[in-house]
């Protein structure tokens, strides 16, 4: 098992990271026309999670995670247009369901893919208000059962992992021009340590998620267990992440006029979906 990126994976990453440079200022629906036009939807497991680490850098406002992680592990394919999927048992908190154009329910009986139009899907205020997340309420939904695909949670891994590497970026560029005793903030040494344990835990939430795009790519039997691991992480890596950014800026990063807010918003998301951290430690219990 490769652990490193080959040549087409690193021009693919610098690929990726330039056009969301040029166009993170186009509308949405643009941009979604965009991914499909360039084939990233289309993207096997190794390389998806590369995409998906870049558009949480991004904090990326289209239905591209849900589309590719949710509902096409269940339907075994991409839907005609967005999609997402349910797999938890209950149809709530689901992302994208508002708006997608495909939903698959896990169903006793297997996976039943339905129009979008004909279930009844309730958005919900949440703390990142440019996350779709709804409820499946009154009829339509036929019953539901719970199985959430190994690739719905590398893929909201990994996506965490985008967001808290740009919490960091921002709080790295701050702390240099920011100005104490008259010198930078992160001359001091507190401040180091604070941004290395940053480091540290993104890092680690990192290989671990792309480790379990590696198990779902070969088919690994530790795929399950790979992947509850990438959630916990994750996680983990957030929370570290939001303390240390939040402090680190003072009352600056509190402001809706600072960016952070945003990034910070989405890796918390992403840790709350699918069950925060504390969740999957617990289920890697089953797995000893």
């Amino acid at each position: 098992m490769d652990l490193e990126f080959d040549d087409d994976q690193r021009l693919l990453q610098q690929s990726v990271r330039e056009t969301l440079k040029r166009s993170r200022s186009e509308p949405e629906k643009r941009l979604w026309s965009r991914y499909q036009e360039l084939g990233w939807l289309d993207a096997p497991p190794v390389e998806l999670a590369i995409v998906l680490e870049e558009l949480g850098y991004a904090a990326d406002p289209t239905p591209f995670l849900a589309t590719t992680t949710w509902f096409a592990p269940l339907a075994g394919r991409l839907p005609d247009g967005s999609g997402t999927g349910v797999f938890d048992g209950t149809g709530r908190y689901v992302l994208d369901a508002d708006r997608a154009d495909e939903v698959a329910l896990l169903t006793p009986d297997g996976v039943t893919v339905v129009r979008g139009a004909d279930l009844t899907a309730e958005r919900i205020e949440t703390l990142d208000p440019t996350l779709h997340v709804a409820h499946l309420t009154g009829d339509g939904a036929p019953e539901l059962t719970a199985g959430v695909p190994d690739l719905a949670l590398m893929g909201l891994a990994i996506t965490t992992v985008g967001a808290c590497r740009r919490v960091l970026d921002l709080t790295v560029a701050h702390v240099r021009q920011r100005e104490q005793f008259g010198v930078p903030i992160g001359s001091f040494q507190a401040v180091k340590h604070k941004a290395a344990d940053m480091y540290v835990a993104i890092e680690r939430a990192r290989a671990l998620a792309y480790f379990s795009a590696l198990t779902i790519a070969e088919d690994d039997p530790r795929r399950g267990r790979a992947a509850t691991m990438a959630k916990a992480a994750a996680g983990e890596c957030q929370r570290l992440v939001f303390r240390n950014g939040f402090q680190l800026f003072g009352a600056m990063g509190y402001t809706w006029e600072n960016e952070l807010q945003i990034y910070l918003k989405r890796a918390m998301a992403g840790d709350l979906l699918l069950g925060p951290a504390s969740v999957h430690r617990k289920a890697l219990l089953a797995w000893t």
